[in-house]
């Protein structure tokens, strides 16, 4: 993993200039003196985003010899160094006066570095697009200046009166506008950082975990679903499958045949990025024998549908189970208390499956 140069020969002049840019040898291009296409470096900074500047630069000294040229000037090395760090120097101030004026284009440039960096799923990409829709909801013409304690209290009201948000939704929602504002603040397009003592005292009760009891589990392994309800027995193998090998949903969706050993599935998550071994038990080896002879797309080993319709359908299947034990919950909005009760399968959804391997497992004595 080494620095990209740019090296300017001239008149006997050899002139070195940083991109900021660090690639590995393997994944640099010698001949087209370029990173390979497709490839991204530590940082994960695509070989387009780098190729793209490095092309900049090029043309950037190609036009401050033109400009010499038409002067009749001779340059020496230092000017030349000079004249390009001016460039660029200017180049950056211009992008950080229309990034402090505009939050907009500010706030895509955030999702972009640390979607990038951080290496954001496509669900934390759409929470922000969520935060960007609430953003323009509340005040179109938004800047960094805004956001003082006034501005901040302002826009949690929002949130609360027009949103009808829950206060720990509210709770989240302000995580995720500090954190952009903590970016901008680093990079010198927020002057205030007043958001830092922002902490307003919003009542919040934890999340109750809704998860199936060994009872309840096993009334929904043995349940005989109806004739006409037969496309609920794929939903049901693949959220059973969850529930005795603690697999989300993603990663359940991604399984392969390839991830399947003698006695363990070898798993690399799609949310962590961990590396897991996961004994196979009779529950998950049943399924994995029913569904050994089918050829699903991208040689997955389970017919796994879209998250959104396996929780519907885990709902139904749930309610004719009869699993419909009275849930109290209760939450805030502002200082309203709210009290629910909901039957179980009303709140089951994928995650349930996870949650159900985790407490099972607690249970009956297996390490944390």
């Amino acid at each position: 993993n080494v620095p990209i140069r740019m090296r300017v020969i001239f008149l006997n002049n050899r002139v070195d200039f940083s991109t900021g840019y660090r690639i590995d040898v393997a994944k640099w291009d010698f001949e087209k003196q370029k990173v390979k296409n497709g490839c991204t470096n530590k940082l994960k900074q695509s070989a387009s985003d780098i190729n793209s500047d490095l092309q900049k630069y090029y043309t950037q000294i190609q036009d401050i010899f033109k400009v010499f040229e038409t002067k009749n000037i001779i340059p020496t090395a230092e000017l030349l160094k000079k004249e390009f760090i001016e460039l660029n120097k200017s180049n950056s101030s211009d992008s950080k006066k229309t990034l402090k004026n505009d939050f907009k284009i500010a706030f895509e440039e955030f999702n972009k570095e640390n979607g990038r960096q951080n290496n954001w799923t496509k669900s934390t990409f759409q929470k922000f697009e969520s935060v960007k829709v609430h953003l323009s909801d509340f005040k179109s013409d938004l800047t960094f200046d805004y956001f003082d304690e006034k501005g901040l209290n302002n826009y949690l009201l929002f949130l609360r009166d027009t949103k009808k948000m829950r206060n720990s939704t509210i709770i989240k929602q302000l995580g995720f506008l500090k954190w952009f504002l903590r970016w901008a603040f680093e990079k010198g397009y927020n002057h205030s950082n007043v958001f830092e003592k922002f902490k307003p005292k919003i009542k919040i009760v934890p999340k109750k975990v809704i998860f199936l009891t060994p009872d309840e589990l096993k009334n929904l392994r043995e349940f005989i679903i109806p004739e006409q309800k037969q496309y609920l027995e794929r939903v049901r193998d693949v959220f059973i499958f969850c529930c005795y090998s603690s697999l989300r949903y993603s990663d359940a969706y991604n399984l392969k045949w390839s991830n399947i050993k003698n006695d363990h599935i070898e798993v690399t998550t799609v949310k962590t990025a961990d590396s897991l071994f996961i004994d196979l038990n009779d529950y998950t080896r049943a399924i994995l024998e029913k569904y050994k002879d089918f050829h699903f797309e991208d040689d997955r080993v389970l017919p796994v549908i879209s998250n959104q319709k396996m929780n519907d359908y885990i709902k139904e299947l749930a309610e004719l189970a009869g699993i419909n034990e009275p849930i109290h919950e209760t939450y805030y909005i502002g200082a309203k208390r709210i009290d629910t009760v909901t039957p179980k399968y009303e709140l089951l959804s994928t995650h349930a499956g996870r949650r159900t391997f985790i407490c099972y497992a607690l249970s009956i004595g297996i390490p944390i």
